[in-house]
């Protein structure tokens, strides 16, 4: 179900970061987007053929944020039918609670990563497994160019906690394009978010501008993708 050209980034960046190894234990993150659920997906078909040995631990943060009377949009229930197809059972956790204060985007994403810190921790994995791929990254180093005065971005496989937890990105070099390919030839659908905060200005600011630019100037997203491994640190500030 794989182009053997989307097959070969992934493989790629596996390789290239040793994202996996015989005996992980993997906690795969499982929003309800469809990054994240091709992510769980391409695991579940890895796991069959790759040569090491790996278990897989789908979960989902339920932010609790469908009202009543609206059970037949529960964004849970959705997450659940479309795992089905991936072939993962899912763990569902409710996410800690939160005062008016605390409900933005920020404090959430800050709230939802500890929760996957502890989930990973209590299901004694030692990787974090998150859907981003090339296009995440690049916007997210220009969104720290323009808003945060750094150069930075999602690395594809990074150790925290003295190495003790890794958190990986195996579509890091792959482009959203081909994700939404894959989700449609094994038929997985993106569950709706019903946060009232969600959508992120910035980024979808930034994807505006990149499509332009990679409208203007063919090769352009490659080009902008190797810099981000071709750092002159001699010639930077």
């Amino acid at each position: 179900m794989l182009a053997s050209s989307v097959n070969k980034k992934i493989g790629q960046a596996m390789h290239d970061y040793s994202m996996l190894a015989d005996g992980d234990r993997v906690l795969v993150a499982v929003s309800g987007g469809i990054d994240s659920l091709v992510l769980a997906w391409l695991l579940k078909v890895w796991q069959k053929k790759a040569p090491i040995r790996y278990d897989l631990y789908a979960v989902h943060i339920d932010m609790d944020i469908w009202q009543e009377g609206m059970e037949e949009a529960n964004p849970v229930a959705s997450v659940l039918v479309q795992m089905q197809k991936t072939g993962l059972s899912l763990h569902v956790e409710k996410s800690l609670p939160l005062s008016e204060e605390e409900r933005n985007c920020f404090t959430c994403s800050k709230l939802r990563r500890k929760q996957l810190f502890d989930l990973a921790s209590r299901f004694k994995c030692n990787k974090i497994a998150f859907g981003h791929h090339k296009d995440d990254l690049l916007e997210t180093l220009f969104i720290n160019m323009f808003y945060s005065g750094n150069i930075s971005t999602m690395v594809p496989a990074q150790q925290l906690f003295g190495g003790s937890l890794t958190i990986i990105r195996p579509l890091a070099y792959v482009e959203k394009k081909d994700v939404e390919i894959i989700a449609k030839d094994v038929g997985l659908a993106a569950v709706a978010n019903l946060c009232p905060l969600s959508g992120d200005t910035k980024r979808e600011e930034v994807q505006k501008m990149l499509e332009t630019i990679y409208e203007q100037i063919p090769g352009a997203k490659a080009s902008l993708f190797a810099s981000m491994k071709n750092v002159r640190e001699g010639y930077m500030l």
